[in-house]
């Protein structure tokens, strides 16, 4: 037989779900053997509980400074004025434009995203109106992490190494294309031959810079980092790593864990 003393014992975690569950108008209809725990638990325990009472913890990325370098120029333009005129989106509230030995980049900042600088302008600060609300931290650190890639791109340059790993597989680089036509004067085309029967031929996108020091490994170049990556995938796409044999192509240090071969 059960000992009754241990049975009437209900854990925190119990209660709290019966008494979310149940509103004190809904007292009337329950069974006439659990009113009395019902009543007891409301007057004993809270009908809401939290689970933290920490404050929202602020963005440690976003609130670094940034380091603008001595030969980069770093320009903030408001544009509450030229949203109307320009039909911007209201979630652009300033443009940054960064100028550097390798080029020249635009960043749009949200509204809600302040930038103010120190220093005689070598460090910039971004600080949020309304730290307590989701969105705005995390665009805090997003918009900080892309104004450091553009930085970093504009006085370094990004990059991107891409390996062929297989028998035959080989790349280069073509001033004209057979199944392509040239998006912009200038255009170079990437050659793949990577176990199709067909020529893969991709364009390079305007502002990447493409090369093969090796015939199996490629160099990708660019201010924009998001357009270098973005290409490398293009190019990755045709031969993803497959986990048996290790062959496919892989970006910058990628690796992939090989897999036992299936035994029948």
């Amino acid at each position: 037989m059960a000992n009754p003393v241990r049975c009437s014992r209900v854990s925190n975690a119990l209660k709290s779900v019966f008494l979310s569950a149940v509103r004190p108008s809904d007292a009337a209809s329950l069974p006439g053997f659990l009113v009395p725990a019902y009543v007891s638990c409301r007057t004993t325990y809270p009908p809401f509980s939290k689970f933290s009472t920490t404050a929202a913890p602020r963005s440690k990325i976003g609130r670094a400074p940034l380091s603008i370098p001595p030969e980069v120029k770093f320009n903030v333009t408001p544009l509450q004025q030229q949203q109307q005129r320009m039909n911007l989106s209201s979630e652009v509230g300033s443009r940054v434009e960064i100028e550097g030995p390798r080029g020249k980049t635009i960043v749009d900042v949200p509204p809600y995203i302040c930038i103010t600088g120190s220093e005689g302008g070598r460090l910039q600060s971004l600080t949020v109106q309304n730290a307590e609300e989701r969105r705005q931290r995390e665009m805090w650190g997003t918009t900080r992490a892309l104004l450091q890639n553009a930085l970093l791109g504009v006085s370094e340059g990004h990059t991107a190494i891409l390996r062929l790993v297989g028998v035959g597989y080989r790349a280069t680089i073509e001033n004209t294309a057979i199944t392509q036509s040239p998006a912009y004067p200038g255009q170079k085309f990437v050659s793949l031959k990577v176990g199709y029967s067909h020529p893969i031929e991709l364009g390079v996108p305007q502002g990447v810079t493409a090369s093969t020091p090796q015939p199996t490994r490629i160099l990708l170049e660019g201010v924009d980092k998001e357009s270098v990556m973005r290409f490398a995938a293009e190019i990755r796409a045709w031969r993803r790593p497959e986990p048996y044999k290790g062959k496919g192509i892989f970006v910058n240090e990628e690796t992939v864990k090989l897999k036992a071969k299936k035994i029948k």
